[in-house]
């Protein structure tokens, strides 16, 4: 454990911040934190003032499941909106239309977590009955059958080229899955805790994964070996972790209404993003690309917050569903978002900016 890791989660080590190094046009919001441009002072001037807020309306309300909604996710190629829920449907929809394209059933108790194969034909699901399902989507027969965990799967992601999966469950184990011939290949055991959260990083060399244990723990795939571990704080329980798309950083949610984003590699916060609300419920965050460079999150005040990656300013707040927000995904292409909520609201909302992004 590093201890320094919850001492620094609380601060911002702006100087340290290179989230956009992949989008080098995508200028730096911080002005002040960087004298060697004091030159020419005119483009971070130019920028903070010139970029444009997203504009994010409401375009479909989609419903049909008949228990809370614990995910919702676009698939790769971006024709596809798969969400699963805890009355063990698998739902696939157009997020265009706002229709219904199939069921996926199969699942014999309540779903926690879905994942889509890069190629966007398969769709891997975690559930509660302690099994994955991969399905065939096309068809929504079940593919591939995966039994090994001992108690309610609650996590779950393909690597990049889809032979792998990784997933986490409710006894603390992590499994990885060779996905073409359904066994699993390597069980990891690091944490005490329900397993929230799996992800693989962009080469599938690292998974990043975290518990109500506490702890965010970084992997080396082929060994199993943990490499590293940051804890958040006794006070913010992380409930969600995920790989930047560059795979430098880890942004982590935590029960103290708090999203960090991380430098993995030396431990550090380097941004955190507040003014939501998450105490109680597993509320994933993600990184929205498409136009701007946002952070979106769901809230338990029932609305979907979207943050501007640089500054961590709130840029907008989308207000309909009339439950907690637990799921949120940003369309691959598009300046879309589609945001999940549970119990008395049970709705799938598709939000559309459709201003060019020039």
């Amino acid at each position: 454990m590093d201890p320094h890791a919850a001492e620094e989660s609380s601060t911002d080590d702006d100087n340290a911040s290179q989230t956009t190094e992949d989008d080098p046009q995508v200028p730096e919001q911080q002005s002040p934190p960087a004298p060697p441009p004091a030159p020419a002072p005119a483009p971070p001037a130019a920028s903070s003032s010139s970029r444009e807020r997203p504009q994010y309306e409401l375009k479909h309300t989609l419903r049909g499941h008949t228990s809370s909604i614990s995910a919702v996710k676009f698939s790769p190629d971006g024709t596809l909106l798969a969400s699963c829920a805890n009355d063990k449907a698998v739902k696939i929809w157009n997020p265009f239309t706002g229709e219904l394209i199939r069921n996926l059933n199969g699942h014999t108790k309540g779903l926690s977590d879905i994942a889509w194969s890069s190629d966007s034909v398969y769709l891997a699901s975690a559930s509660d009955d302690t099994t994955i399902r991969i399905w065939d989507v096309d068809s929504g027969l079940t593919k591939r059958h995966l039994k090994g965990h001992t108690s309610y799967v609650f996590c779950l992601n393909y690597n990049t080229s889809s032979n792998l999966l990784v997933s986490g469950g409710c006894d603390g184990d992590i499994r990885i899955w060779n996905t073409s011939r359904g066994k699993c290949m390597k069980t990891l055991h690091g944490h005490l805790d329900y397993v929230t959260a799996v992800h693989f990083n962009r080469d599938a060399t690292l998974i990043v994964s975290c518990a109500l244990d506490g702890l965010i723990r970084i992997w080396n795939t082929t060994s199993g070996q943990c490499l590293k571990t940051l804890a958040e704080g006794h006070d913010a329980i992380c409930q969600h972790v995920q790989f930047s798309p560059n795979s430098k950083y880890i942004l982590s949610t935590a029960h103290d209404s708090a999203i960090r984003l991380w430098d993995y590699q030396t431990s550090r916060c380097l941004k955190t993003y507040t003014g939501h609300r998450n105490i109680k419920y597993c509320i994933a965050a993600c990184f929205s690309v498409t136009g701007g460079k946002w952070i979106v999150s769901g809230s338990e005040d029932n609305k979907v917050y979207l943050w501007d990656l640089q500054s961590r300013e709130i840029v907008q707040v989308l207000e309909g569903h009339e439950d907690v927000v637990v799921a949120v995904s940003t369309h691959p292409q598009q300046n879309m978002i589609a945001s999940g909520s549970i119990e008395s609201d049970l709705c799938i909302r598709i939000w559309s900016d459709t201003r060019s992004s020039g």
